[in-house]
């Protein structure tokens, strides 16, 4: 293996893959550095015993936990059959607060989380963007969604985003390669919820098609070009620069089963490990220019991290058995059915509708999808996401004694959940469940990180009473912050140096030649899905890197 490329992209999932294709496609040589493994097809078998009602799945859970994922397995749709695309917590261990947990759930394996997330993909809005000039809190992106707008259509063109064209101020349509459908009863909930509520919305879902190649499809691209070297089991220690100008010259890293160290040199070093992991990659690569940490002159690398509220809604649906598989591309022989509906942010768009908290929440879910005995009543399962603002004593810094197997400082979260967001869980909750009701859909539980209400018969009514007692027991550490899988910020973007980190075309201040591109950028964190725009501003910035290096 040669040492010098053109430049080199620390992980590969959302973020990394996209960085990858643009590098390549203009005529970069690039090294692709990847935490994780490799991935092959046996990685996604042909799920031959057909599908099977979900529930608690208690006994999975325990034993996952029992053997190296006891916070992978709190994930809140946690499937056995996808839990070696989980880390094992004993190899990545991090610190929280005791009074302030967080979920940090991974993958690590060439394509990073892309294998485990739920495949809806949205685009932001300039209510995102800008919704500090809106309400005043924290402040604006220092790009818009013009300026993201080209880079999503691209993106959605090479996945071929399935939807269906909402006209949605605060939801931009994307570029849909065909439609996406509502099942019957999610048709009956769309009806019966804008006919109460015209500003509500309940729409399919936005989403990715499976990829059967697993590979994500940017990498094969890349791959495609000839200038794509991709190195596996790569654990990046530190970015190395030059002592003199601060720019970067190449990346340390440690074999993962050896812990060999090796280093590779490049012009250009492209972040993209997800935003834990690329603030804690950045924290420790102090020294010359940058003793603080690389981008670290202000102060504020690793601070304003951002999460989402999660809460989660369940039951029946009244006058339906079994469940409907009705979508516009065929069952993926790994993952399933592919599909739900999607119920956009309402509150405090133009105007303030809800004065208990600043900004905003939304849903997503099934209704009579989900795997149900044929003369068994069809279910219902739906999850809010609501905005956290931003706030600096949020953070991920480096523990101060504690090393992983590599060497590298441990990451230490800190986040909590404040007044806005306490009361946007419970409006969330309670938005949720008003509408479940009206359209005559039976709640057996809601739940918050704040409590958990049991209507009718209950949460698990068919599971026994000690699986019961156990969720019970123990759900709110599965509604932790961390659990929506939403994390942001951390390396926000800015125009100015003294209060960010990065500069708009996502350049780390004082070391033009880093660019950070997941969601560590962000400079707020939405109530929407994150990963489009992650691929979106990666796209983006990569264009950008090879533009400053004289390629097309």
């Amino acid at each position: 293996m040669k040492n010098s490329y053109d430049a080199i992209v620390v992980g590969s999932g959302a973020s990394g893959s996209f960085a990858v294709k643009e590098l390549t496609e203009r005529g970069l040589d690039v090294l692709l550095l990847e935490a994780g493994r490799p991935i092959s097809d046996a990685d996604f078998p042909e799920n031959k015993s057909g599908p099977k009602e979900k529930g608690i799945q208690l006994s999975d859970r325990l034993r996952a936990a029992l053997t190296g994922q006891p916070i992978q397995s709190k994930v809140a749709l946690y499937g056995a059959q996808q839990r070696h695309l989980f880390v094992d917590d004993r190899e990545h261990p991090y610190s929280t607060p005791k009074d302030a947990p967080f979920l940090w759930i991974r993958g690590k394996q060439l394509g990073g989380r892309l294998h485990t997330f739920g495949r809806v993909l949205l685009r932001w809005s300039d209510y995102d963007f800008k919704a500090a000039s809106r309400d005043g809190h924290g402040q604006d992106w220092p790009i818009g969604y013009s300026d993201l707008e080209p880079w999503y259509e691209r993106v959605e063109k090479l996945l071929q985003i399935r939807g269906c064209p909402e006209g949605i101020p605060n939801l931009p349509d994307s570029r849909f390669a065909g439609p996406s459908k509502l099942s019957a009863a999610e048709r009956d909930f769309k009806t019966e919820t804008e006919q109460r509520w015209p500003s509500r919305k309940a729409i399919s879902w936005r989403y990715m098609p499976p990829n059967i190649r697993r590979v994500p499809q940017p990498i094969l691209d890349a791959q495609e070009t000839g200038r794509l070297t991709i190195r596996a089991d790569a654990v990046v220690r530190r970015v190395l620069t030059d002592p003199e100008s601060g720019l970067a010259t190449g990346v340390e890293f440690a074999d993962r089963r050896s812990k060999e160290i090796h280093i590779a040199h490049a012009g250009l070093v492209m972040l993209c490990a997800s935003p834990i992991e690329s603030v804690r990659l950045m924290l420790n690569s102090a020294g010359g220019r940058h003793p603080a940490g690389l981008g670290n002159a202000s102060g504020n690398l690793g601070r304003y991290f951002l999460d989402q509220t999660i809460s989660m809604i369940a039951g029946t649906v009244p006058g339906r058995t079994g469940n409907e598989i009705e979508d516009s591309v065929p069952p993926d022989p790994f993952y399933g059915v592919s599909g739900g509906v999607f119920i956009p942010r309402f509150a405090n768009l133009d105007s303030v509708t809800d004065n208990r908290f600043l900004r905003g929440y939304g849903y997503q879910g099934t209704i009579g999808r989900l795997y149900s005995p044929p003369d068994a009543p069809a279910k219902f399962a739906i999850m809010g996401f609501g905005e956290v603002l931003p706030n600096a004593d949020n953070r991920v810094s480096l523990h101060h004694s504690r090393k992983d197997r590599w060497g590298v400082p441990i990451p230490h979260i800190e986040i909590r959940m404040r007044e806005n967001e306490n009361a946007m869980a419970r409006a969330q909750a309670e938005s949720i469940y008003e509408m479940c009701a009206n359209a005559g859909l039976e709640t057996e539980w809601v739940a918050t990180y704040l409590g958990l209400e049991e209507h009718g018969r209950g949460a698990f009514p068919d599971a026994n009473w000690f699986s019961r007692m156990l969720f019970r027991l123990n759900y709110r550490r599965s509604m932790a912050l961390g659990a929506c899988i939403h994390e942001s910020g951390g390396a926000r973007m800015g125009t100015n140096p003294a209060n960010s980190v990065l500069d708009p075309h996502n350049r780390v201040w004082g070391a033009s030649n880093v660019y950070v591109t997941d969601a560590s950028a962000f400079a707020s964190g939405g109530c929407a899905g994150t990963t489009l725009t992650v691929m979106a501003l990666s796209s983006r910035a990569a264009a950008h890197a090879a533009e400053q290096l004289g390629r097309v």
